[in-house]
């Protein structure tokens, strides 16, 4: 029987790092469901599709064919074939994807996908409603958060370590308007499971977290 791993909470929080660290120490595949929303997300900018359209978004998120693969425990996010890790991690790309990912019509379509992955495999999965909706029987739930402040400083830190310019100020805002998006959707807003662990990491450095939550896996097989 496949062991799942649902690691929930904010923008920024660190969940994608950290589950790609632990998955690598544990063996398992990591699924990085917020990369397939931002997959969709860049297929809708491209298009030309606002994030207040609700109705050309249900209309043409049909038309982006979203997979993965796996190359060396990489997670490789394909959009119509196309390899597009190295495209769909800007800010703009990220926002869409917030706006997105309320439609019932997008998240049903990576719904079928990211269940699959999880039947077949030992996956960590990260996202916004993964222990309450997409992996509600999932072994193990993790809310790992951190407060605004520190998820904007470590996204700014993440750009400019890319090379991009950013404002810190101006990221500290995008992320509270995501939280507040997330938190009140009408469609699996972002809330912590009943069954999952509580995760603060705002003191905590990388390696702190990852051994934190291996011990919590551990526990639990």
């Amino acid at each position: 029987m496949a062991f799942n791993v649902a690691i929930d909470g904010p923008a920024g929080a660190g969940k994608s790092t950290i589950a790609k660290s632990v998955a690598a120490e544990l063996n398992y595949i990591y699924v990085d469901t917020g990369a397939m929303y931002r997959a969709i997300a860049l297929y809708l900018l491209r298009n030309g599709i606002e994030a207040s359209d609700s109705a050309a978004i249900s209309e043409r998120c049909k038309e982006a064919k979203v997979s993965i693969q796996y190359v060396d425990g990489k997670q490789v996010v394909l959009l119509n074939g196309e390899d597009v890790n190295p495209y769909i991690r800007t800010e703009e790309v990220g926002n869409m994807a917030s706006a997105s990912s309320t439609n019932p019509d997008v998240r049903l379509q990576l719904l079928d996908l990211q269940r699959e992955l999880a039947a077949n495999n030992n996956v960590i999965m990260d996202g916004r409603d993964i222990g309450t909706n997409i992996l509600p029987n999932a072994q193990v739930k993790i809310y790992l958060t951190a407060s605004i402040q520190v998820r904007a400083k470590r996204r700014y830190n993440e750009l400019i370590a890319k090379g991009q310019e950013c404002n810190l100020e101006d990221i500290e805002k995008d992320i509270a308007e995501r939280d507040e998006r997330d938190m009140n959707r009408e469609i699996a807003p972002l809330k912590q499971a009943e069954d999952a662990v509580y995760l603060d990491t705002s003191d905590m450095d990388i390696e702190a977290v990852k051994t934190a939550i291996i011990d919590i896996i551990r526990s639990k097989q």
